[in-house]
C-alpha cells in the first residue's frame, strides 16, 4: 500500500490552480487531467462505481462489508489549489526530524520558514514536516485531504477485517474559486452525512463557519481639467475611499479574531472617471452578517445623497451561509468525529472556521457535512508547511468514523 506521504508528495506536483476569472467549470482542464488520474487510481485500489463525470467531479464507492444496514456516509476533498500563489512546478522539500530551527525554503528570494514568524512550528519538534521551496504554496489545501482518502480506503480494502457500512467519496473541482459544489448531486451521491477533508492543524473539527458575501461598488466620476475643476470634478477615486473609510477600521481582517465578522476590500482599480472596489463581508452570526450589508448599502446610498446624484452603485451577492444551522440538528455526526478522534489519539479541537468549504454549501444543499482537519499550516503561500503524522493521523481518523458507524 502506498503510503500517505508518498501518495501525497505526487499529487501535489500535479498543477491544478483554478482561475476565477475563467467562465468554464471546471475553471481550468488542468483539474479534469488530475481528476482523470485520481479516478484510475480509485479503481486501481479496488473502489467501485468510479467515474469522472463531465463537470470533473470524481466519485467512487466502497461497498459495504456488513450483514446489516448503516447509514451511508461520505468523504470530500477537493482537487484545486489557490490562485492566490503559484500552484506550478511545486517543488516539495521533505525536513526529517525537524528541530525548531529556521528553515530557509529560498535563499535567493530570502524567504524562510522561521518559528519567530510562525510558532505553531514548535508543536512539531521531533517530526518530520513537508515545505515548499519557497517559490510556490504547496497545495496541502486540499491535495492532503485527498492522499488521506485515498489512503484510508486502500487500508480498508486491504483489511476485510475491519466492518464498515456503504461509503462514499468525492474529489470536486473549483472549490477555492467559491464554485466547488456547483454541479455536486446530492440525491446522486447517496449519503446520510458526510465529512470534509480540508481543515488546518491536527486536531481541527468544524461544523460553524462564515455566512459570506460579496459586494461590487461601482463610482463614476466627472473627469474635468484640473485647471478648472472646481465644483465641477467629482474624483471617483476618491469618492471610493470616502466610502472605504466610512466603513468600520476594526471590522478589518487585521483586527478581528473569533467570532468576529469583516468588511475585507480586496480589490481597488481606478481613475478620476471611474473606480471599481470590491470587497467580501464575513460573519458567523446571521444578524450581524445583515447588519453589514445594510451598512454598506446605506454608506453607498449616503454618498449618492451627497452628491445629488447616483454616482454609486453597488451589487452584493450572498455566496454561501453558516453550515451550523443545518449540523445542529445532527450534531451526532460532530460527536461521531470527536469520539473517533479521541480513539486515536488526537485532541479534538473544535472551532468556528475564519472562511467557508464545500462543506458548508453542502450543508445547506441537504448533506450535513462538517469539517475535519486535513494537517497543513499557513495555506495560499510559499510558508505552507505539513507534519506527515498529521496526515497519518487523519487517515486513522477516517478508518476510525467507518469503523463507529458499521458499531452503530
Amino acid at each position: 500500500m502506498e503510503n500517505v506521504l508518498d501518495r501525497f508528495l505526487r499529487y501535489v506536483r500535479i498543477y491544478t490552480t483554478s482561475d476565477p476569472e475563467s467562465e468554464t467549470f471546471p475553471s481550468t482542464k488542468r483539474q479534469l487531467d488530475f481528476a482523470d488520474l485520481l479516478a484510475n487510481e480509485l479503481l486501481q485500489i479496488g473502489l467501485s462505481e468510479v467515474f469522472r463525470d463531465e463537470f470533473g467531479y470524481v466519485i467512487a464507492t466502497l461497498p459495504s462489508n456488513l450483514d446489516h444496514p448503516v447509514p451511508v456516509i461520505g468523504f470530500v476533498a477537493h482537487m484545486d489549489s489557490s490562485p492566490d500563489f503559484s500552484g506550478e512546478n511545486v517543488n516539495p522539500q521533505l525536513v526529517k526530524n525537524y528541530q525548531g530551527q529556521d528553515l530557509e525554503l529560498n535563499p535567493d528570494q530570502n524567504v524562510n520558514l522561521s518559528p519567530v514568524d510562525f510558532p505553531e512550528l514548535l508543536k512539531y519538534v521531533g517530526e518530520d514536516l513537508i515545505t515548499t521551496d519557497g517559490k510556490t504554496l504547496l497545495g496541502a489545501d486540499d491535495k492532503a485531504g485527498i492522499a488521506e482518502i485515498v489512503t484510508a480506503m486502500d487500508y480498508l480494502i486491504r483489511h476485510p477485517e475491519i466492518k464498515h457500512g456503504k461509503i462514499r467519496i468525492c474529489f470536486t473541482p473549483d472549490e477555492e474559486v467559491g464554485q466547488g459544489t456547483k454541479h455536486f448531486d446530492v440525491e446522486k451521491f447517496g449519503a446520510v452525512f458526510a465529512y470534509t477533508l480540508d481543515g488546518g492543524e491536527i486536531g481541527e473539527l468544524e461544523y460553524e463557519n462564515f455566512n459570506a458575501a460579496g459586494a461590487k461598488i461601482l463610482v463614476k466620476g466627472r473627469s474635468v481639467h484640473p485647471g478648472s475643476a472646481k465644483n465641477t470634478m467629482i474624483n471617483s477615486m476618491l469618492v471610493a475611499t470616502q466610502i472605504i473609510q466610512a466603513l468600520p477600521p476594526d471590522q478589518r481582517p487585521e483586527h478581528t479574531e473569533s467570532y468576529e465578522g469583516f468588511f475585507h476590500l480586496t480589490s481597488f482599480e481606478g481613475d478620476v472617471s471611474l473606480t471599481r472596489i470590491e470587497y467580501i463581508i464575513r460573519d458567523h452570526d446571521l444578524a450581524k452578517f445583515e447588519a453589514k450589508k445594510n451598512l454598506m448599502k446605506e454608506i453607498c446610498g449616503l454618498v449618492n445623497l451627497q452628491y445629488g446624484q447616483a454616482i454609486v452603485t453597488l451589487d452584493i451577492n450572498d455566496q454561501y451561509y453558516n453550515m451550523k444551522q443545518k449540523v445542529e440538528p445532527v450534531k451526532y455526526i460532530v460527536d461521531l468525529a470527536e469520539q473517533a478522534m479521541n480513539d486515536v489519539g488526537v485532541k479534538p479541537k473544535i472551532k468556528a472556521i475564519r472562511g467557508g468549504t464545500d462543506g458548508a454549501q453542502l450543508s445547506w444543499k441537504g448533506l450535513p457535512c462538517p469539517n475535519i482537519f486535513a494537517g497543513g499550516h499557513n495555506f495560499h503561500g510559499p510558508y505552507e508547511f505539513i507534519p506527515v503524522n498529521s496526515m497519518q493521523k487523519a487517515v486513522e481518523v477516517i478508518v476510525r468514523i467507518t469503523e463507529l458507524v458499521g458499531k452503530k
